[in-house]
């Protein structure tokens, strides 16, 4: 099998290679002075009015969970989606301040901003940069309701400013119920425990809070839906999605592919076999529409596992999914069939 590590960025002319190893891997921090704007409308065919808006501080993400989607934004910077999405880390300094002018002009505009989708808004380095924080004390003041998704217990840092905002959900990330499950696939994210016990601090600090299980990697993770309900419930969550793995280009493909050989080996064959029949014979989805969801009635026997426990949990009348959503990154090339 081919050895891809960091696959090559598509949007390049030209590609070169090392001759022997190359070099050694290490985390990298660049500071951008953002120019252009904060707030990045992104298209949602199930949200309400079609549209949702997003906020970004930061450009890749070192918890290198090997299946995110947002690898491909990477590859519009010139770096590659593997370990350069993991290691090369872009940074926003300016950003509390470019939000605090867009909002100026186009708050009434805005009906709700979500801190997530291209990175997680809680990466370490934002113990040191509190760009989210800061930008978080924007919303507050210009009462913008918010929405965060994360896969960190730093969130907890920030109670003080969930609580003054006029409205607020935190959904944690959580596919999988245990370290060793996760391993393969996140292998540099807070333990599930970690994260079920912030969502438990938030909870009780009156901040509304949901999962996400997402991605639902078939062949692999089905089962652990129930037990991820009833520990979020019992942890104070009244709100919860879920979508299937969804491998948005072929860079993101190649590297989930090798990631899950190199890492299991004996479950690969299984979970790609199960994610193929799911999306009629190849790994990707068709079309935007086909995203987060399969075809085959092991999908919908695994929609209705989730949707029984849903109830019987009690968890509340459901929104549309957080996961639905693309979107697209700031100096991304537009696609005209989205906008």
């Amino acid at each position: 099998m081919r050895h891809i590590l960091n696959p090559p960025n598509p949007y390049d002319r030209y590609s070169a290679e090392y001759v022997g190893e190359p070099p050694p891997t290490k985390l990298e921090i660049f500071e951008e002075t953002a120019t252009k704007k904060m707030i990045t409308k992104a298209f949602a065919s199930d949200w309400e009015g079609g549209w949702r808006y997003t906020v970004n501080c930061y450009r890749g993400c070192v918890h290198g969970c090997t299946y995110c989607f947002a690898r491909q934004y990477h590859e519009y910077l010139g770096y590659g989606a593997g370990t350069d999405f993991e290691t090369k880390i872009v940074v926003k300094p300016n950003a509390p301040k470019l939000l605090r002018e867009e909002l100026k002009k186009c708050k009434w505009k805005i009906p709700h901003l979500d801190f997530s989708f291209a990175t997680d808004p809680y990466l370490p380095l934002e113990a040191e940069y509190k760009l989210t924080r800061q930008c978080l004390e924007v919303c507050a003041e210009f009462r913008v309701p918010v929405g965060v998704i994360t896969k960190s217990p730093l969130v907890t840092r920030d109670i003080d400013v969930l609580q003054k905002l006029e409205k607020i959900s935190v959904f944690f990330s959580l596919p999988f119920l245990t370290k060793e499950s996760s391993n393969p696939f996140e292998p540099y994210t807070p333990v599930p425990e970690a994260r079920f016990r912030a969502m438990k601090t938030l909870s009780e600090a009156g901040i509304q809070t949901g999962i996400g299980i997402a991605p639902v990697i078939p062949g692999y993770n089905e089962s652990d839906i129930p037990k991820l309900l009833e520990r979020a419930r019992d942890c104070g969550a009244t709100r919860a999605f879920m979508g299937l793995l969804h491998l948005d280009n072929g860079s993101i493909e190649n590297y989930f592919v090798e990631k899950l050989h190199e890492r299991i080996p004996s479950k690969a064959g299984k979970v790609i076999n199960s994610l193929k029949r799911e999306r009629g014979g190849i790994l990707r989805h068709k079309s935007y529409k086909e995203r987060g969801v399969g075809i085959t009635e092991q999908w919908e026997v695994t929609k209705k596992l989730f949707e029984f426990h849903y109830q019987r949990l009690g968890f509340v009348a459901r929104e549309p999914k957080p996961e639905a959503t693309e979107a697209i990154a700031d100096d991304a090339p537009v696609q005209q069939t989205l906008f």
